[in-house]
């Protein structure tokens, strides 16, 4: 395998075999769903219903981190949460067949949530209540936290040891990047100490399927310790008193199972502040993955690079506002 593209071998008739290793027949039919982090497939099972296979990337997690995220999310479907766990077959839910490491899912349908209804919002709250409760309980020991080291300093670094910025804009990325994540800092220390649970990690609204039972979880690859508001925020859009009363519907909701510390929400531009860098730094970690120049060709361009600046400095703005309340 090439080091510098893992997914170069991970051919229809090798993603097809692995399939087959695991004791289920696959039907010949294979069709690529869309993610970039690991690479998935549906693919047809001869007497049976269609499945969902997720291939690992290679070296991003070790095993023990990927069964943490495993057992979390089989914990969370025992407790009847509507979250898409991995199968068990033959006893085990991690596989490996050419060199990939692999989990299958059963497929899960749906539609997009309707994020501008109150009652989805609330419906949402109380999920991500029940998730949390449990989440709550525990702690990982494999997986890493969300927090301002790993994705704000740990992502500043890599961008700039990696010269990926145009030399005509270093010393202005270097000046906002710096000021932004002080006023993280600040946030936090607005916020005072938070409590750190299992978190999805990355609750947008392409990882909610929605069925007439209500919303379905799926995609906890990203899971890992945080603040609760993390996956909270990231259900809310447009101005101040939109997200304001967005985010009144989702705390109706999760209160009901999850009690909120409202300390949190000096967070909530914040962890967008920290997506927002983590987020350019993980397409530059990509970047020699044939499929990243391909689905981002916009990346590494002067224009990006302008944009990131001005959105970082709109975001310390916002870090000076009040947050929204509880």
């Amino acid at each position: 395998m090439d080091a510098s593209h893992p997914y170069s071998a991970l051919t229809p008739d090798c993603a097809l075999d692995a399939l087959d290793s695991t004791g289920l027949k696959a039907d010949g039919r294979l069709l690529a769903l869309n993610s970039y982090e690991n690479r998935v497939y549906q693919m047809g099972v001869e007497d049976g219903l269609p499945v969902v296979v997720k291939f690992y990337r290679p070296e991003r997690w070790s095993d023990a981190a990927i069964l943490e995220e495993h057992a979390y999310t089989i914990d969370l479907a025992a407790r009847e949460i509507p979250v898409v766990a991995p199968l068990t077959l033959n006893g085990v839910t991690l596989h490996a067949h050419a060199g990939f490491r692999f989990a299958v899912y059963p497929k899960q349908g749906g539609r997009m949530p309707e994020f501008d209804r109150a009652d989805t919002l609330q419906w949402m709250g109380r999920f991500l209540g029940r998730i949390h409760a449990v989440g709550a309980q525990a702690s990982f020991a494999h997986r890493p936290a969300l927090d301002i080291e790993t994705f704000g300093f740990a992502s500043r670094d890599f961008l700039r040891d990696g010269n990926w910025l145009p030399a005509d804009l270093v010393a202005a990325w270097d000046s906002v990047v710096e000021h932004a994540l002080a006023s993280v800092a600040h946030c936090y220390e607005r916020a005072g100490p938070v409590h750190a649970i299992r978190l999805h990690g990355d609750c947008h609204a392409g990882n909610v399927l929605w069925t007439e039972a209500g919303p379905h979880f799926v995609d906890f690859d990203d899971s890992r310790m945080g603040p609760a508001v993390q996956d909270l925020w990231m259900l809310l859009s447009g101005e101040r008193d939109e997200q304001q009363a967005q985010m009144n519907e989702i705390l109706t909701g999760y209160e009901d199972f999850m009690e909120f510390d409202p300390r949190e929400l000096h967070l909530v531009e914040a962890l967008r502040t920290l997506r927002l860098i983590h987020y350019a730094a993980w397409l530059a970690r990509r970047w020699d993955d044939p499929a990243f120049p391909a689905a981002f060709p916009w990346f590494n361009t002067q224009l990006y690079w302008q944009a990131r600046i001005l959105e970082l400095r709109e975001q310390i703005a916002l870090m000076d506002e009040p947050p929204l309340v509880a």
